[in-house]
């Protein structure tokens, strides 16, 4: 097959506006972005180079040429993971767990002897690394499925994750992919392999960020630390467009080997490293600026030790907002000056409900499955988020609940009628945010009350968790010590209250504006 290296003219304007300075010696990987018509993995006669797509080597970027070629110096070290930022209307080919094939991991002598498998020895660059994609439509609106930390730490918990969340979404999500934020797995490593095959049963592709739970403690150095992973799901920093969207991967897990803090195994601190900074910058300037950009990571953005650096690149984009897990609890953080950002406008954060909720802590219901009850109150779940050209609005879905599950109110269930003081009523709107409206009123009767939104423990999980206790019989373990919710609203009925049995009518709108109804039965004595 005939190579051509990429135009002198090409090369030189793609340094300019990206900053990439080639090396004057060492490797370079070559290669052709093509259209793979039939899927088959296979370049045919018939079968066009793609022009224009981006390509990278986790710190450089570059277009293909007319003909689909791409040039790339292997990084320092010789350890280079090569792969194809995905255009809209394009698809990489997935495997048979649904996991995008996008990427070429060049590791000549592999990964160290370490606890779980890494990657084997590649040997030489390939003569050509290419990349097929397939054409595929994508609308300007569409869904798509976000799981936060899934976290099973066994196949028993991959079990419990396949029947609480998994079992309702197959063949009917609805969405164009799913991302996991993180946490994938907890720790044991192997465990990648079932769960894997539990989310390919929801039939569409899934793309995977990384969690500190889902790399290598025992790796002797930075550049096998993530090698497990990179095996399994690639790049831990990569993006691609779908749609009018075009969606980012950071990884935000920073290694620290284990001499540091007495620990007997690699650990890690939060942040941005200065060569991914490096590359979203690069990343960001082929992106237009009125483009909708969504970040993905699993430390919340505003928990970064260099979040500031990470703002000063997204601070001037109109359409920009992100994404994150690793918390256990949910939340919509809208971040402002006090917070260090420098935006025109605050920065919506999601903190995404986690699938395994508190771990898959918490007493199990008739089916063997702990309640996963997160610490601020709302249940283990998933989010469905809906992107537009020009915004995205973020659904909440309960693990095996109807999607009318939206809120819980916490009252008694019987009050005095005779009682001098008012009756508080908490209620926890999972997908609240600070401009959400809460108010309640009796039997749907009379004037509507708002209620004021407060942060702090829900008094529902701090009842379960009471109840609960910690006498628990392994494999099943105690809820976790209650967070201040960010969710939670509070109000009284307003006395006197008439004997009888009566209904508490709550409406609520979520951070989108959706109006939300939900009801709770009180007798009055």
């Amino acid at each position: 097959m005939h190579r051509s290296r990429l135009p002198l003219a090409l090369l030189l304007s793609l340094t300019a506006v990206l900053g990439t300075v080639f090396p004057a010696f060492g490797e370079t990987a070559r290669g052709v972005v093509y259209e793979d018509r039939d899927r088959d993995g296979v370049r045919d006669a018939e079968e066009r180079g793609l022009k224009g797509v981006r390509v990278s080597n986790g710190r450089d970027i570059v277009l293909t040429d007319r003909s689909g070629r791409w040039e790339l110096p292997v990084l320092e070290g010789s350890e280079t993971t090569f792969f194809v930022i995905k255009p809209r209307g394009y698809m990489p080919p997935v495997n048979a767990d649904r996991l995008p094939r996008f990427f070429y991991n060049h590791k000549p002598a592999g990964s160290p002897r370490m606890k779980f498998e890494g990657l084997a020895p590649t040997g030489p660059l390939p003569a050509s690394i290419d990349f097929p994609l397939h054409p595929q439509t994508e609308p300007d609106t569409f869904q798509a499925l976000f799981f936060g930390d899934t976290q099973p730490r066994d196949v028993r918990e991959v079990d419990y994750f396949k029947h609480d969340i998994v079992d309702d979404l197959i063949g009917k999500s609805g969405a164009q992919f799913g991302v996991t934020l993180g946490d994938i797995v907890f720790d044991d490593l192997s465990v990648m392999t079932p769960h894997n095959a539990a989310v390919a049963l929801i039939g569409i592709p899934w793309w995977n960020v990384i969690g500190n739970h889902d790399v290598n403690v025992d790796a002797p150095t930075e550049t096998d630390f993530e090698d497990t992973y990179n095996r399994v799901y690639g790049p831990s920093t990569f993006s691609f467009d779908h749609g009018p969207v075009h969606f980012i991967a950071l990884n935000d897990i920073h290694f620290v080997p284990r001499t540091s803090r007495g620990t007997n195994g690699a650990t890690w601190r939060s942040g941005v490293s200065q060569a991914q900074l490096d590359w979203l910058k690069k990343d960001l300037a082929l992106v237009p600026k009125k483009q909708l950009v969504l970040l993905m990571m699993h430390v919340p953005l505003y928990d970064l030790d260099n979040r500031e650096e990470v703002y000063r690149l997204i601070e001037d984009r109109p359409y920009c907002l992100s994404i994150s897990g690793h918390t256990h609890w949910t939340a919509h953080r809208f971040l402002r000056r006090e917070d260090g950002w420098q935006g025109v406008e605050p920065h919506h954060h999601i903190v995404n409900v986690t699938a395994c909720g508190s771990w898959w802590r918490g007493r199990p219901d008739e089916l063997g499955i702990p309640h996963a009850t997160m610490s601020c109150g709302a249940p283990n779940g998933y989010s469905i988020l809906t992107f537009r050209e020009r915004g995205v609005s973020v659904e909440f879905r309960a693990a095996r609940r109807p999607a009318s599950y939206q809120m819980n109110i916490s009252a008694p269930d019987h009050v005095s009628a005779s009682a001098s003081t008012n009756t508080v009523v908490h209620v926890n709107v999972f997908n609240g945010a600070q401009n959400s409206e809460v108010r309640m009123r009796l039997n749907n009767r009379g004037p509507w009350l708002t209620l004021q939104r407060v942060i702090e423990f829900d008094p529902e999980f701090v009842a379960t968790r009471a109840r609960e206790g910690t006498n628990f019989v392994a494999p099943f373990g105690p809820l976790p010590a209650p967070t201040r919710s960010q969710h939670l609203w509070r109000g009284a009925l307003p006395n006197p209250l008439p004997k009888g049995t009566h209904y508490i009518c709550v409406e609520a709108r979520d951070v989108n504006g959706t109006l939300h109804p939900a009801m709770r039965a009180i007798t009055v004595e």
